[in-house]
């Protein structure tokens, strides 16, 4: 028997932490935080973090990844087990974390001390995306591709006598990133020895959209629209993301929808984008050639400091805006919201998920000082809808499915509708809930 314990991200948007619990291993999938006051860490037993077998990290956004130095706080002493551009986007993550809890008038509950002993293990040292690694006797992982960041993969696991799926955050439709399809397969001397189960112990799989169910295709055309429709009446369009992920695909993006137009784009920004020439297996074929191209473009001017950044702004020229902090909360993407609040004619569109509390979603509100120019939500997909969730359980077809990563109301309503279609076995938890397997 294997329980999963919940330490967070199920019925909830942040601080994704799963603890698989069988007879001789434990096991982690993620550890990261919930961007709420100081943030909201995992719902940790103590008791049970120095004994744990393995951690795994699935990518290094900070709902995932945040909160790893905490085990080393409370006695783990093992490896982190995640892939060589995750662990290389860490830092900035962990300096971005730091700031930000400071902002707040917080304190991180742990110290470098503890991020300097974080050690890391790399999948792709170790085994083939798609192939069979045995850690321990009674424990094999096999890992892939999950197309929502560099580095972000999926995880496949033989526990004992369980197989389990752990999608990690997946996205299908990245313009810029490969996948690898996570079909059913177990490792070969499961299978030979008569024991091959016709459907997967349990899958954890990402919901984050919900009911949503458009294509990025169908986000897209809504955006550019509207990024027209700003342009034409001489605004700028200020885009604030993560610094590794949906950024470099919107740059990419808008330098092929809008070939004449001038962007702004933040160093960091442009750093992901080369960063991606150093991974290019993780890239589509056609997406090393449009970053290469993009890399040679006069379109994007890149700031060194504010001054370069505010004798930009008073050209007449309207401007497609890149900065960091898909969350507003950071003192730069706030700068940038003050300039454009001078007139109604500029816009902000918020991409991605926004907490409650965020500068983000006090924007949208209209519950700031800054609230001066058009501010909108539009996403651009980097996870899976109720579409995209058909299609993962019917290529792992599991005795039972966990959805996560949404509010529990929403995943209630998306098994409702899984149900209307036949599909059983899916559960919505919060956390604190105990599965049993």
């Amino acid at each position: 028997m294997i329980n999963l314990n919940v330490w967070g991200g199920a019925g909830e948007h942040g601080r994704s932490c799963y603890v698989l619990t069988g007879e001789k291993h434990q096991i982690m999938l993620d550890c990261g935080i919930k961007k709420e006051g100081t943030g909201q860490y995992p719902l940790f037993d103590p008791n049970i973090i120095p004994g744990l077998t393995a951690v795994f990290l699935s990518h290094a956004h900070e709902d995932h990844s945040m909160a790893l130095p905490l085990l080393y706080k409370h006695g783990y002493s093992g490896e982190i087990w995640t892939t060589k551009p995750t662990a290389s986007q860490l830092s900035l993550y962990f300096s971005n974390w730091k700031r930000y809890v400071a902002s707040k008038g917080g304190d991180l509950p742990y110290d470098e001390i503890h991020i300097s002993a974080m050690r890391f293990r790399f999948l792709e040292d170790e085994i083939k995306a798609g192939d069979w690694l045995e850690l321990e006797k009674g424990l094999q992982i096999q890992w892939g591709r999950s197309g929502h960041m560099i580095g972000s993969v999926w995880m496949k696991f033989q526990m004992e006598d369980r197989h389990l799926f752990f999608s990690g955050d997946f996205s299908r439709e990245s313009l810029l990133l490969d996948i690898d399809p996570p079909r059913e397969t177990l490792p070969v001397e499961i299978a030979e020895n008569g024991r091959h189960r016709r459907k997967t112990s349990l899958s954890i799989i990402d919901n984050a959209y919900g009911m949503n169910g458009e294509s990025q295709d169908q986000k897209l055309i809504l955006l550019r629209e509207f990024v027209l429709n700003v342009l034409g009446r001489g605004g700028h369009v200020l885009l604030p993301v993560p610094a590794f992920g949906r950024g470099q695909e919107l740059l990419i993006w808008a330098l092929r929808v809008f070939p004449e137009q001038k962007i702004l784009a933040e160093q960091e920004i442009w750093d992901g984008l080369l960063q991606m020439t150093a991974w290019q297996d993780w890239l589509r074929p056609k997406a090393i050639r449009q970053i290469a191209s993009a890399l040679h473009s006069s379109q994007v001017y890149v700031p060194g400091n504010e001054e370069d950044r505010r004798s930009l702004l008073r050209e007449k020229e309207a401007l497609i805006i890149f900065t960091t902090d898909g969350m507003m909360e950071s003192p730069r993407a706030r700068w940038y919201a003050r300039r454009l609040a001078e007139s109604r004619n500029h816009a902000i569109i918020v991409t991605g998920h926004a907490s409650e509390g965020t500068y983000a979603q006090r924007l949208l509100k209209g519950e700031t000082e800054d609230s001066g120019s058009e501010v909108v939500q539009m996403g651009f997909k980097i996870h899976q809808g109720l579409h995209d969730v058909r299609q993962m359980m019917n290529e792992v077809p599991s005795c039972k499915t966990v959805l996560v990563h949404a509010p529990k109301s929403e995943t209630d309503r998306v098994i409702a509708n899984l149900a209307l279609d036949g599909y059983e076995g899916v559960y919505s938890l919060e956390p604190g809930a105990v599965f049993r397997i």
